[in-house]
């Protein structure tokens, strides 16, 4: 029998720990609670955002569960920020850094409280890998809990819906009465964006991966079924601490494959492959970009999910969600069964039971007829991305793109040129200076992308940068391009008119420029001056390594 209180007896037994019992007598403790585990409820509920303007709900079901199954809950909270709101403007410098904000701060508040154990709950892009990145720091019994999904807008619609309106407002086939309308309808509640964006694939890598409850990435944010998921999810953290079982029991290289293949299956986000890499490095496990090449060539393309097929997260959901697919993916040897989750039973355990999708259902695809036969997440190398780039490359563009570049230094003034028709087919659009330590924080292109696609141009553009693309995002699109440009990365030292190649197939980005050029280019480049110079912003361009390792704040300590 594990120890149940390794943390919380330092803060409230004994004498001279007197003090500390009379503060928490004020928050609501009773004396039988000094000697029951902690279990603290870390929420990142805020009205900033539809994405987690429900979750003080599910928390306060989490703090229930916790202390039904005979745990003290603690409840507190954390920041959020909000990815849709800030996106294309300054602010969005903010939405990376404040992954490692919040992964700091729920282990600064586990830490100092003394909590046995914790239940993370998160509902957008980056509290979500911060919950595990905090999860694997901390190494206590933990489970992560999905804030779940939006239900859909009028006519299917969600946030996507509307980047894309602006692009055909400003080709002129939106008007401005149908773009209000879209505007206004697109966003009908709580949860996070619907389609397999950002926050569902992490979901559903999280749930793979063993830290999360099995289903709970697909279901409704609003729904009995994601409140008993809560609910549940204080449960089962009493139920680990019981069991002794913590991440590190959790977290394994096979664990990660895991996670990688779900990702690669729903046809997810590109940014899983940084979240991924950050929460493997918070917990110790190498892993690496090749790791992604080596699993995507033997895993399939499964869902026809947006934002380059057809379903919404709810219409997924309500087919029976991941669980049959995990199941599927298991029986055909592509899934490590073996390995533990937070349930306290291993993954093929979990999915003994679990039925198949109804033999109607078109939204998941046999093996036998993919949509694409290996993972639509293209690690790419060359001379124009030494140390690897992240390509979305689902098959509807095509496996390769030539074309001329055309350079911009930062989105604002590529979105400008897309807006006002500068650019054309045949081009390659090259957003630079907004990496990691360049942007600063490693902006999301959603806008340009969404711009790309409402202006009819998506199977007649590339764009490539040293920056992040939504999970919204879709066409030929690279990013997480490294070394960045300002740390003068060959992507510094593109010029307008140089002919640039994108090939899936050989897994290469290419400039076709003389090494004898690039270096007369490289004598010649100065370094920007840096966006921030105090604060925030510029801790972390100080402080994060590059987007091939995860973009993590802590690697130098290593």
């Amino acid at each position: 029998m594990a120890d149940e209180r390794p943390y919380s007896s330092i803060i409230v037994d004994g004498v001279e720990q007197a003090p500390s019992r009379g503060m928490l007598n004020a928050v609501g403790f009773k004396e039988e609670d000094f000697s029951k585990p902690q279990i603290g409820i870390a929420s990142t509920w805020s009205m900033i955002t539809p994405c987690n303007m429900h979750i003080n709900e599910l928390a306060e079901e989490a703090l229930k569960g916790a202390d039904a199954a005979g745990g003290k809950g603690v409840l507190f909270n954390t920041i959020t920020v909000s990815d849709g709101i800030s996106m294309g403007t300054p602010g969005m410098r903010y939405s990376l850094v404040s992954r490692e904000v919040i992964a700091d701060s729920i282990e600064t508040v586990v830490g100092a409280q003394g909590f046995d154990g914790f239940v993370a709950i998160g509902g957008c892009d980056k509290n979500m890998p911060a919950c595990a990145m905090a999860m694997a720091r901390l190494n206590r019994p933990s489970v992560f809990v999905y804030g779940g999904t939006i239900l859909p807008g009028e006519q299917r619609r969600d946030l996507i819906s509307i980047f894309e309106a602006v692009g055909g407002h400003a080709a002129g086939t939106v008007s401005d009465i149908e773009l209000k309308e879209i505007e206004s309808t697109a966003i009908p509640g709580p949860g996070s964006c619907g389609g397999m964006y950002t926050a569902n694939t992490m979901a559903s890598a999280m749930e793979a991966m063993g830290l999360s409850l099995p289903n709970s990435s697909a279901q409704n944010a609003v729904s009995n079924k994601k409140r008993q998921d809560s609910y549940n999810a204080g449960v089962a953290v009493r139920n680990l601490i019981k069991l002794g079982i913590k991440p590190s029991d959790i977290l394994s290289n096979e664990a990660f494959e895991n996670a990688i293949t779900m990702t690669i299956a729903l046809e997810g986000s590109t940014n899983a492959v940084l979240h991924l890499l950050a929460i493997a490095h918070a917990g110790g496990i190498k892993l690496e970009l090749d790791d992604f090449t080596r699993i995507g060539k033997r895993v399939p393309v499964l869902a026809d999910m947006r934002p380059a097929g057809n379903y919404a997260m709810t219409e997924l959901i309500e087919i029976g969600g991941i669980q049959p697919l995990m199941k599927r993916l298991l029986d055909e040897g592509l899934l490590h069964g073996d390995c533990m989750t937070v349930t306290g039973k291993t993954l093929a355990q979990n999915l003994a039971d679990v039925q198949d999708y109804p033999k109607d259902q078109k939204i998941i695809r046999p093996f036998s007829n993919p949509i694409k036969k290996d993972s639509h997440l293209v690690i790419l190398r060359g001379n124009l991305a030494p140390q690897g780039a992240v390509a979305k490359i689902t098959g509807h563009e095509g496996l390769t793109f030539t074309g001329t570049a055309r350079c911009f230094h930062g989105e604002e003034a590529g979105m400008a040129a897309i807006m006002s028709g500068e650019v054309g087919k045949g081009d390659v659009i090259v957003v630079r200076y907004e990496g990691p330590r360049g942007g600063p924080g490693m902006r999301e292109m959603l806008s340009p992308t969404s711009a790309i696609n409402g202006r009819g141009l998506s199977q007649d553009v590339a764009m490539i940068t040293d920056g992040r693309f939504s999970g919204g995002s879709r066409g030929f699109v690279v990013g997480h391009i490294t070394p960045e440009a300002f740390d003068c990365g060959p992507i510094a030292l593109v010029e307008d008119g140089d002919t640039i190649s994108v090939d899936a197939e050989t897994n290469e980005l290419t400039l076709h420029v003389s090494n004898e050029i690039l270096a007369q280019r490289k004598a010649k480049w100065q370094r920007p001056k840096p966006y921030a110079t105090r604060g925030v912003l510029a801790k972390y361009a100080k402080l994060v390594s590059s987007a091939s390792e995860g973009a993590v704040t802590d690697r130098y300590l290593d």
